[in-house]
């Protein structure tokens, strides 16, 4: 079924026009367009898991504990131990072939892929920067901790966790700050979007790590709440507009946010139709109990949260959106550029920039 899925989308993107503003700039996306949403996706989600205990390994386990961190794990290949494991490339590159071959094949979730849960999960992991005090960021992966995972912004974010545990269980060295920021640059990729240059160095932190509550973005605000969000991480009006951009992916949910339905049509191809779709389409305040968000006129199937329509309004962002809509390929760059910045804020890498990994996409 994954494959038939592939084929088809495939198919699709080959006889899209190259100058379509809905043809992603990169290599063929991996999911099938639906051919309509889902009336009753699966949205309940389990409580946080326990922290799990491991048993007793004697003294190899011990010395793999004391270890600890992806450069002293002691690696089993064969029939010998080869002393400290120190991750290369190739080895990165089999945890981001893993999550791919995931994502083709566990498809029972919303629209069809885990990828638009998986890229929440490495922005709203990485949003939580200061750059003033230095705390918050994707080093750390300290959403695996209450309070941090109960936070309303982090809502439904367990079924992205949960998703990555037999990545994690398979590749052991790697970091969960490590693994939740892969998962997320390989899911944008594998969505049909831009490559993502990534490097590794991110140290898991603990419970007293935990960022406050407030950091993330609140959908029902306006550019004010969006400039200082944003803004306290280090980003200018251009990149801001440009990381909103990856709401192309995805759908709101009431149990979660509170807001109901998808941005656009495609909501498991990262294209730059969310920014088209704010130009082109009139939004309609939606009459029902729920709160304040927008419908298109057209269908009355798409939504647009306050923050989105925030977009156009002020002139500072309404220029960017105008520029992303008319061009995919200036949007997937400059997406690129700041999504790998919003990664790595606060990180205290030890490999060079111009090192960075480039991951081949899957098939």
């Amino acid at each position: 079924m994954a494959s038939a899925a592939r084929s088809a989308t495939r198919a699709f993107l080959r006889s899209t026009p190259a100058t379509s503003s809905f043809r992603p700039a990169a290599r063929s996306a991996r999911f099938a367009l639906p051919q309509g949403f889902r009336g009753s996706a699966r949205r309940g989600y389990a409580s946080e898991a326990g922290e799990k205990k491991g048993g007793s390994g004697g003294i190899f386990a011990l010395a793999i504990a004391v270890a600890g961190g992806a450069g002293a794990y002691f690696y089993l290949n064969g029939e010998s131990t080869k002393g400290p494991f120190v991750p290369t490339k190739e080895d990165y590159q089999k945890v981001y072939d893993e999550i791919a071959y995931r994502l083709a094949n566990e498809t029972d979730y919303d629209d069809g892929s885990y990828g638009p849960v998986l890229v929440r999960l490495a922005w709203h992991a990485s949003g939580t920067y200061d750059k003033e005090t230095g705390t918050g960021g994707s080093n750390g992966a300290t959403m695996r901790f209450a309070p941090e995972s109960d936070h309303g912004a982090n809502a439904g974010l367990k079924h992205a966790r949960d998703f990555l545990e037999p990545v994690k269980a398979k590749f052991p060295w790697i970091t969960y700050s490590d693994l939740w920021t892969l998962a997320g640059s390989a899911a944008i990729q594998e969505l049909g979007g831009p490559v993502i240059p990534w490097r590794p160095g991110r140290e898991d932190k603990d419970v007293a790590a935990c960022t406050p509550d407030g950091r993330l973005p609140d959908a029902s605000k306006d550019q004010r709440h969006i400039r200082d969000i944003f803004g306290r991480m280090g980003f200018d009006d251009r990149e801001m507009v440009a990381l909103i951009g990856a709401h192309a992916l995805g759908r709101a949910h009431t149990d979660r946010s509170g807001y109901e339905g998808p941005w656009n049509f495609s909501p498991t191809v990262f294209s730059n139709e969310f920014f088209r779709l704010l130009v082109d389409e009139k939004w309609n305040q939606r009459k029902w109990n729920g709160p304040a968000q927008f419908t298109d006129k057209t269908t009355s199937t798409l939504m647009m949260l306050p923050a989105d329509l925030a977009l156009v309004k002020d002139k500072g962002f309404k220029k960017h959106v105008e520029r992303y809509a008319k061009d995919s390929d200036v949007f997937f760059k400059e997406f690129a550029e700041v999504y790998v910045k919003l990664l790595e804020n606060g990180v205290p890498f030890t490999i060079k920039p111009e090192d960075r990994f480039v991951f081949k996409t899957s098939e």
